[in-house]
Parts: structure tokens; C-alpha cells; sequence
């Protein structure tokens, strides 16, 4: 008894010891592994621009600070949620983006703020697409004439600010697509019209070129703007566009003469620091101010004014709405929007439009009446390819809509086949018979 009773405490005794060795081993701190931070270049603010996210090629997302494989993880993770980012809220899950980046990029990209706005169907955002009619020199390009290629006014300031960047100059097609904003799509488009170098110089340094770029400043001197011609203001730096631009504002919508600076100021080609610049050398002369007026008197000739509450909102040109009050970029937003259109159907659709003053234009909605009895308008069989391809509201169901129909020539059948939401369904049955 007394032997088996030893040998029991024995064994206990060990195991207790082999216990307490084991939880005196357990308790040694452990190293902990270090927090996994993604790391990304920052991008200047000034260089960044408006952008669609669901647009950017791989290419572009590491122009805007990630490594491959941040950029590899926010790909896979598009086509995870569906192939589309739907909103802000949606792409700033995605772990690759630090919330550090995202506050960067936020007020940058172009998607409602969640899904709830996304599924409103409150927010569109339309790709504008670009087009070159010619070879050109993009050093010799204005904000206006980036903006005609296709570019948004933002981008358009956003390529002048990165040439800004550079020194003044793009130097090579190598630094000009190393532009954010320039997608490598359009960039193949624009190449091969590029009046650059191919390569960049070896020892090229944008800081140099900025310098170089001061010391080689236009040396102005006082000047009477009235008596310029293209010539004169291409001396004062203009590009010969930009010349035409000021010479055709001061003696068509000025009838002859600038009559005080802010007239000046006005013109959209000189940009803010180009006028401040040319300011203390602005010399308006009573003499010359006159003379233009005198001679321009026969060529223009005293407007009647429009008679708004007569006049058709599909029917009204550019320069009616100028004269109701409207700048040059609502009025242009508005007709374009129009001509894509083929006609506003309601005034509602009027306030759809990008970059309009909505107080001015709703105060044009109260006056002129709205006749939608020219538009064109077609069943959804019948529609010819091109007008569903290119019609704001039905360009995103037109594939579907021209494969649905080869079976199904009827137009209830189309409609359930394609399931929109109602808020679409709503505004392309205002151009369906």
C-alpha cells in the first residue's frame, strides 16, 4: 500500500514540474509581426484630375502612386464586386487603397458617394471620346483646344499644369504619356499626330527648364490692345489660335474695342496669370476706342433683342443664350446636350446638363416654351443602330437591345428582356414611340 502510495506522489510530483517548466516557457514574450502598410508614392494634387476608376487601365493606376501589386488587388477586386465599381463608398473597401490614399483621391473620382445614390440613378458620368484632326505640336495648345479634342475642362487644366510641371514643354511623346490623365488608349490615338521627339533627351531636367524658361521671359512693354492685330498678340505670347480668339472677341462681341480692362479679363484664352502679367502694360485709349466703334458701326449692326417667351428652347442658338446671360461653356453644355439628344423631350431634362448655371437656366425654363413635336422618336424594333449607339439614354442597352429584338420583334417583350431600372426605363421611353 504504502509502496503504491510513493510511487503515485512520484509521478505527480513530475508531472507538476514538467507543468510549471512548460507555462515558465510559454510566458517568454513574443516577438510580435510588424503591421503590413501599403506604401505609395503621393501624387501631387495639382497634377491630379477628375477621373472614372472603372476606366483606368493598369498602366494608370500606378501613374497615380500604386505598386503592381496594389494595382493587380484593386483589379481583381472590380471584377469581384461585378466588374464595375457602383460608388466611393464600394472602391474604398478595397484593402489595397489606404485610407490615406483614399482621402487624397476622393474628391478626384467620378461615382456617387454610396450605393444607395449609385442605384438612384441620381449620378451619370459620360466618357467623352477624343479626336484629332491633324498632327500638332500639344506645347501649342490652350485649355480651349484640349477641351475641343475631347478632354474635360479639369483634364484639359490638369495637361497644362503637368506641361507646367515639366518646364514648360512636354519635351518627348515618352514624358508626354507619362501624363496621368493620358490612358494608354489615347495615348495610341494621339501618338502617332504628335509633333515631339520620340525619346527624352538624357540629361533633361524640368527644373533647369524652368529656369531657362524665366530668364527667357517675353519682355512686354505698354501697349494699346485696341490696335493689336493676331500678330501683336502672338508676340505677347499667344499661340496664333489664342491671337484669333482675342482679336475675333474684341471686334465681334465687343463691336471694335475693349473699353475697360475687366472687357479684357473676360476673354477665356487669357488665363488669370496671363492678364496679371500683362496689366501694368494695359494702356486704353479714349482715341482708338472710338475709331473702332466708328468703323465697325456698318459691320455690326444694332441686334434685335430676343423675345425669350417666343422663343422654342429646341430651337434656340448659342448666341440667344448668351444673350439671356448664359457663359460661353452653359451655353455650349446645353446645345451639345441637346444635339446628343436629338431635342429635349421635357425642361426637366434641360437641368440634366453638366456645367450649366441652373439658377439662369431655370429662369429661361420659366419664360420659353418647350415644342418635342420634331424630335425623333422610334419603337424600340424599328430604331436604327447608329441613333440607339449614340443616344445618351439608350447607348448602354443598345447591344442588347439590337440582339433581342432579331427574336423577339416586339417592343413589351424587349422591355422585360432587358430589365432596367425604372428611372432609366423612364427617360429613353421619352424618345420611344
Amino acid at each position: 500500500m504504502k509502496k503504491n502510495y510513493y510511487q503515485k506522489m512520484a509521478v505527480l510530483g513530475v508531472l507538476l514540474l514538467s507543468l510549471f517548466g512548460f507555462q515558465k516557457y510559454t510566458d517568454k514574450k513574443t516577438d510580435h509581426f510588424p503591421n503590413v502598410q501599403f506604401v505609395s508614392e503621393s501624387l501631387p494634387t495639382e497634377i491630379l484630375t477628375e477621373f472614372d476608376p472603372n476606366e483606368l487601365d493598369e498602366n494608370q493606376w500606378q501613374k497615380l502612386g500604386f505598386s503592381e501589386k496594389q494595382t493587380a488587388t484593386i483589379l481583381k477586386y472590380k471584377q469581384i464586386v461585378g466588374g464595375k465599381f457602383l460608388s466611393k463608398e464600394q472602391l474604398k473597401k478595397c484593402y489595397a487603397i489606404s485610407d490615406e490614399k483614399f482621402i487624397q483621391l476622393q474628391s478626384f473620382i467620378l461615382l456617387p458617394e454610396n450605393n444607395k445614390d449609385a442605384k438612384s440613378g441620381s449620378f451619370n458620368f459620360e466618357k467623352k471620346s477624343i479626336t484629332v484632326s491633324g498632327k500638332f505640336n500639344p506645347d501649342q495648345y490652350s485649355q480651349n483646344d484640349w477641351e475641343n479634342m475631347g478632354f474635360s475642362e479639369k483634364q484639359a487644366a490638369a495637361i497644362l499644369k503637368y506641361k507646367s510641371f515639366l518646364g514648360g514643354s512636354f519635351v518627348s511623346k515618352e514624358k508626354f504619356k507619362e501624363c496621368f490623365i493620358i490612358s494608354d488608349e489615347n495615348y495610341a490615338k494621339l501618338a502617332p499626330y504628335l509633333i515631339l521627339p520620340a525619346k527624352t533627351p538624357a540629361n533633361f531636367n524640368p527644373y533647369d527648364r524652368k529656369l531657362n524658361a524665366q530668364k527667357t521671359k517675353i519682355q512686354i512693354t505698354p501697349f494699346d490692345p485696341n490696335t493689336l492685330d493676331t500678330a501683336g498678340w502672338m508676340a505677347l505670347g499667344f499661340t496664333e489660335k489664342q491671337a484669333n480668339v482675342i482679336v475675333n472677341y474684341r471686334d465681334r462681341n465687343l463691336k471694335g474695342s475693349f473699353k475697360t480692362l475687366e472687357d479684357i479679363q473676360n476673354c477665356f484664352v487669357i488665363s488669370p496669370e496671363k492678364f496679371a502679367e500683362l496689366k501694368p502694360y494695359i494702356k486704353l485709349n479714349s482715341a482708338t476706342m472710338v475709331k473702332n466703334s466708328d468703323t465697325k458701326k456698318t459691320e455690326f449692326k444694332q441686334q434685335e433683342k430676343t423675345d425669350f417667351s417666343k422663343t422654342d428652347i429646341n430651337s434656340v442658338t448659342f448666341k440667344q443664350l448668351l444673350e439671356f446671360g448664359l457663359d460661353e461653356k452653359s451655353a455650349g453644355s446645353m446645345i451639345g446636350f441637346r444635339k446628343k439628344l436629338g431635342g429635349f423631350m421635357t425642361k426637366e431634362q434641360i437641368l440634366e446638363t453638366y456645367n450649366i448655371d441652373k439658377e439662369l437656366v431655370q429662369k429661361l425654363l420659366s419664360i420659353a416654351p418647350l415644342d418635342n413635336s420634331k424630335v425623333e422618336r422610334y419603337s424600340l424594333v424599328d430604331a436604327p443602330e447608329e441613333w440607339l449607339k449614340n443616344h445618351p439614354y439608350f447607348k448602354y442597352s443598345a447591344d442588347k437591345i439590337i440582339f433581342y429584338r432579331i427574336s423577339n420583334p416586339d417592343d413589351k417583350k424587349i422591355w422585360k428582356l432587358l430589365k432596367t431600372k425604372p428611372e432609366y426605363e423612364a427617360r429613353m421611353r421619352l424618345y420611344v414611340k
